[in-house]
């Protein structure tokens, strides 16, 4: 939920829940303008994209779903989990984290903005900022499975506190990412947004291809990204069909009158 009127795209939006998931259903034109308007000093909060894994996350990881509910935006990220909420009657729009931010670089962050990047290899900052022309960007990547290091955690959070920013990109998957902004807001010393993005940097530096456009556009894209690493991909896509259950589960209850989705903020 948005701290305060100003910063919100809309006036009073609500927050939708379903398939175990909050969302904020906003588009990416208007998740853009509203992490543009959010004031660089405002205290720290996060922006997330939940999919169909973050639904088993959510039920299995009691610290995942705390940092979830706590977070100020949270768009959809899923076309299988928007069109299941479409059969409920739900618009929940479509606003993965690879689209918002690049319509962040291209339209919003300026070569001089101050911005942070928490993961990612040092070859990948460098493509990125030559591609944007980049001069004030602070970078750190800390080591693997680092969020159940604590001093490694307390490490990130100092930099991220001693680096102010306008936009803090955590370029790692769920729920390290989850978890470590909220370890920033507990923290409490840090202003901006906490941006939980993944892979979407190596998306604009050309280091990962996206899925074509027809695979996009008929939510396949786990698909293609499976056939690409199954080793890696197999469990969080095999999660996902937990999230799923849930949406045809809301779908049912929803349409027969069962629950509500929407909850007026």
């Amino acid at each position: 939920m948005p701290p305060s009127s100003t910063s919100a795209p809309r006036t009073d939006p609500a927050e939708v829940f379903f398939a175990g998931l909050r969302f904020t259903p906003l588009s990416v034109k208007d998740t853009v303008e509203a992490l543009d308007r959010r004031p660089a000093e405002a205290p720290f909060v996060t922006f997330v994209t939940p999919n169909a894994e973050h639904a088993w996350l959510r039920r299995h990881n009691d610290d995942f779903r705390a940092c979830s509910d706590a977070c100020w935006i949270s768009t959809n990220d899923s076309r299988v989990i928007g069109r299941a909420a479409a059969l409920a009657g739900l618009n929940l729009e479509f606003a993965p984290g690879a689209y918002v931010v690049r319509d962040l670089f291209d339209q919003v962050i300026r070569p001089d903005t101050p911005i942070s990047v928490i993961g990612g290899m040092p070859d990948l900052i460098e493509r990125l900022k030559a591609r944007y022309g980049l001069t004030n960007l602070a970078h750190h990547n800390p080591p693997m499975g680092f969020i159940h290091q604590p001093s490694a955690v307390a490490e990130a959070v100092e930099f991220v506190a001693n680096h102010p920013a306008r936009f803090v990109f955590v370029a790692m998957g769920p729920p390290q990412s989850e978890l470590f902004c909220h370890a920033v807001i507990r923290d409490g010393r840090s202003t901006g947004v906490g941006l939980c993005i993944g892979s979407s940097l190596s998306v604009l530096t050309g280091d990962s291809r996206p899925a074509p456009d027809l695979m996009e556009r008929t939510g396949l894209v786990w698909l293609y990204r499976l056939v690409k690493e199954p080793r890696r991909l197999w469990r969080r896509y095999m999660r996902g069909f937990y999230g799923l259950g849930l949406g045809l589960r809301d779908t049912i209850a929803i349409r027969f009158g069962l629950r509500r989705a929407t909850v007026d903020v």
